[in-house]
């Protein structure tokens, strides 16, 4: 039988291990992937510390990948071969259930799926996966381009575009890092007067040239009362995982402004006064579907939104993926397959 190549944990905390495997064959429903490009995240962490309830292992991690359909299982007619694709973090959905027929396919109850947890991701050669969960890939970005895009950039993407805020809206962007160097400038090209907040004036340059209009810096300033002094903003997207800088920004919400989060914080504290004074609120966002991540890389060609990626083969995964949690990339790490 061909063999592939796979970066697997065998146990939780456990370190990669690059084996080979037999190319698995796709189900019904299933769609088989040639793997080209996989973006690190740090959601990967959940299956190499072994922090999500239920990891059968050994699993092979990774929800940003892109490459082409190789094959199709029975049943499958929305995907050929040699269509490029990608998949994300949302793995499927059972399309039945009361949140389902809702349209909050995040909230399935039955047979919710997460790409790399729930079943193998693209940390190798191949990967086979629900063709509800696969996404079409358009021309006008590179593999290595739109692997970031299937997790960080569906995730500022989306939740900004579902904000309510209107073009023109004050909107600040918390963090500068793998998620907020796209929020920023998805922000921009949304029409939004974009505020870039992150902690040290040598992120000003980066802030300005990703399109902010202003850059807050949140060592030396107090960033609510900054915000206030620009009128208060509509929305605050949150991108980093600490929650003491979410909490100092909440001040700077302007009237029914919102602080979004999509950094996976501990906790945070948040003063009930500035919610109801101001009837301000605090609201969390799941990245989305496939749908979700097509319009997102559709919207990333027509704007030029790029990721900024450090870019690495996928024997040198451990390498990599230290990188991203020593939190020095600038700004995504990208696996490559070279097949």
């Amino acid at each position: 039988m061909p063999k592939m190549r796979a970066a697997q944990i065998a146990r939780p905390g456990g370190s990669f291990e690059i084996v080979e495997r037999e190319i698995p064959s796709p189900a019904a429903g299933w769609v088989r992937i040639k793997v080209q490009a996989c973006g690190i995240c740090h959601s990967d962490s959940l299956v190499k510390e072994g922090h999500w309830p239920g990891i059968e292992y050994p699993r092979v991690p990774g929800h940003e990948l892109v490459g082409v359909v190789d094959a199709v299982g029975a049943g499958v007619t929305q995907w050929q071969p040699g269509q490029r694709v990608g998949v994300g973090w949302h793995g499927g959905h059972c399309g039945e259930c009361d949140a389902c027929r809702h349209g909050d396919f995040f909230g399935c109850t039955v047979a919710l799926k997460v790409t790399g947890i729930s079943f193998d991701g693209g940390y190798a050669d191949y990967v086979v996966a629900p063709s509800i969960a696969v996404a079409h890939v358009p021309e006008g970005l590179s593999a290595v381009e739109a692997a970031p895009l299937m997790c960080a950039g569906i995730t500022t993407y989306n939740a900004l575009r579902n904000s309510g805020a209107r073009a023109g809206d004050l909107v600040g962007v918390l963090g500068l890092g793998g998620l907020g160097h796209l929020g920023v400038q998805y922000a921009v090209k949304m029409g939004f007067r974009t505020v870039g907040i992150a902690r040290g004036q040598d992120k000003a340059a980066l802030a300005l040239k990703l399109g902010a209009h202003h850059y807050i810096d949140s060592q030396t300033q107090d960033p609510a009362a900054e915000l206030q002094k620009l009128g208060g903003a509509k929305l605050i997207l949150a991108t980093v995982t600490v929650g003491e800088a979410m909490s100092a920004v909440q001040g700077g919400l302007g009237l029914n402004g919102t602080l979004l989060i999509v950094g996976a914080a501990q906790s945070l504290t948040i003063s009930p006064l500035v919610l109801i004074l101001g009837q301000r609120s605090v609201k969390g966002w799941y990245s989305g579907t496939a749908a979700d991540s097509q319009d997102t890389l559709k919207f990333s060609v027509l704007s030029g939104v790029r990721s900024m990626n450090e870019v690495y083969p996928l024997e040198k995964v451990a390498e990599a993926y230290e990188r991203m949690e020593s939190g020095k990339a600038r700004f995504r790490v990208v696996l490559t397959m070279g097949q």
